[in-house]
């Protein structure tokens, strides 16, 4: 007898030592207690990354990885509604960007290209990055060129990214988000069907609905009118045709981002009640929720039964953006009925978008601009402006950035005609000009400024920075207004 327990311990203590090697990285339940920062990589993959309103398949129980993600920003036009064109600022070509899917601890390397046809320099910052900028300092790329960075994930839950490239609103407004996927250990519960959905809202120079190709507005982003909200870049992105589909007593997962820049959305949907939330994406979770709120910039994970059949209305359900300014999606469900939770008669079309009557408010007229009584005071009135519209490209010093913003500082372009420097200010300035020998080629956009505002500015850049101390006065600016 004793001969046969004497191997059997011998192999119980094995596999207890063998176990035993292992503690430090799991415990009982078979979940890593090591922190995420220490979790240790194996091999290296290329992530999947999906277009709205698809995502990448689940993480399961695979182990950390190094994850190389490619995203390539494209400035593309596109159809924001029947008839209205917009020129579109994305990564990877969509709106929202790429969604993409990690593990907790996996080691992104992040290879972010800028098209070469594209006429402006971008970057991008990732909420899911812990360090400096969110990744925007070590990302900020010019047309033609590509950058890598790495950083570790080590929080669970859905985060934003976008560009983080001045002006900035500017860059998000025109599409430039995207949602990141942190999944814990093991991964998220599995479900029955997994979409992608981001809110975004939109400032064009015509009102809602007026045809053509619409440029952005940048006073009406500044004001937070926007004249679309909409999901995945567009009125319709999730109706008709393309609305999500599931089918009767399938579990439904909506990640849900919102890219703003300026709307916080009251997200619902219509006959349904999620079972589950992930309050802002992280790990808390609410149960039994009519309508989430996801601020600008943030997230939400909603997962709800769809146990009746029947089209289900997404919303932003601070109304009047729905029906009027684009922010209506559907979810179709097929199957059979159930007429224990639901009798009532099925008609398709009581909820649809009512076109794009905006109602105005009359504002206040904004009180006179101070005119300079003097050369002194036109300088320190020039500052203020300087400090509100330039600085966030020219810089506090005038030094600009290197291959995207030239140099006001010591600037021979900007001292060589002082008349061109107006213009460029009055209606902008696209394609390459050379500054003290380096090329730039971007676009300048022309400023809403009046004409006592660019005299000031001006008198105050050629006032500074070794520039030939000229005086610019507004009979000048409004001449070459009227050329």
């Amino acid at each position: 007898m004793m001969n046969r327990i004497k191997p059997l311990l011998g192999t119980l203590l094995g596999l207890w030592l063998l176990s035993g090697c292992t503690g430090s990285e799991k415990d009982a339940g078979q979940k890593s207690t090591t922190p995420p920062a220490d979790i240790k990589v194996v091999g290296q993959s290329v992530a999947e990354t999906t277009a709205p309103p698809l995502v990448p398949k689940p993480v399961g129980s695979r182990e950390a990885t190094k994850l190389i993600v490619n995203m390539e920003i494209m400035e593309k036009e596109g159809e924001m509604a029947d008839g209205v064109k917009y020129l579109y600022w994305t990564f990877n070509g969509t709106v929202p960007g790429s969604f993409i899917r990690t593990r907790i601890g996996d080691e992104v390397e992040f290879h972010l290209k800028n098209h070469p046809n594209n006429k402006l320099p971008h970057n991008i910052d990732l909420h899911a990055v812990t360090g400096p900028g969110g990744g925007a300092a070590s990302s900020f790329v010019a047309p033609g060129h590509e950058v890598v960075f790495s950083f570790k994930v080590v929080n669970p839950g859905l985060f934003v990214y976008h560009c983080a490239t001045a002006p900035v609103a500017m860059h998000i407004a025109n599409g430039m988000y995207g949602l990141i996927l942190v999944e814990p250990e093991g991964g998220l519960p599995p479900v029955d069907k997994e979409y992608y959905i981001m809110q975004g809202d939109f400032y064009t120079k015509g009102k809602n609905g007026e045809p053509g190709l619409q440029p952005f507005d940048m006073q009406k982003a500044v004001d937070e009118h926007p004249d679309y909200v909409v999901f995945n870049g567009k009125v319709g992105s999730l109706t008709g045709d393309n609305a999500i589909k599931a089918n009767v007593g399938e579990t439904v997962r909506l990640f849900v981002g919102n890219g703003g820049p300026n709307m916080v959305s009251s997200f619902h949907v219509i006959g349904e009640i999620f079972d589950k939330v992930h309050v802002e994406g992280g790990d808390l979770i609410n149960k039994n929720v009519q309508t989430t709120l996801i601020p600008a910039g943030g997230a939400t994970i909603v997962d709800f039964k769809v146990e009746v059949p029947g089209t289900f209305v997404i919303v932003d359900h601070s109304i009047s953006r729905t029906f009027n300014k684009g922010s209506l999606g559907m979810l179709t469900v097929t199957g059979p009925e159930n007429k224990k939770l639901y009798s009532g008669k099925q008609t398709d079309g009581i909820y649809q978008p009512e076109g794009g009557t905006i109602q105005s408010m009359p504002g206040e007229k904004a009180p006179a601009a101070p005119k300079a009584a003097n050369l002194a005071e036109r300088i320190a009135m020039g500052k203020m402006v300087y400090s509100k519209t330039c600085l966030a490209c020219h810089q506090e010093n005038g030094m600009g950035i290197p291959n995207a913003f030239p140099p006001l500082a010591g600037s021979d372009f900007l001292n060589a005609d002082a008349g061109r420097v107006i213009d460029i200010v009055l209606h902008g300035k696209t394609g390459e000009v050379v500054v003290n020998g380096a090329k730039y080629n971007g676009v300048m956009p022309a400023q809403t400024l009046t004409d006592e505002e660019i005299a000031n500015v001006l008198s105050y850049v050629y006032s500074n920075w070794g520039n030939k101390k000229q005086e610019i006065k507004p009979e000048t600016v409004a001449a070459k207004r009227k050329h």
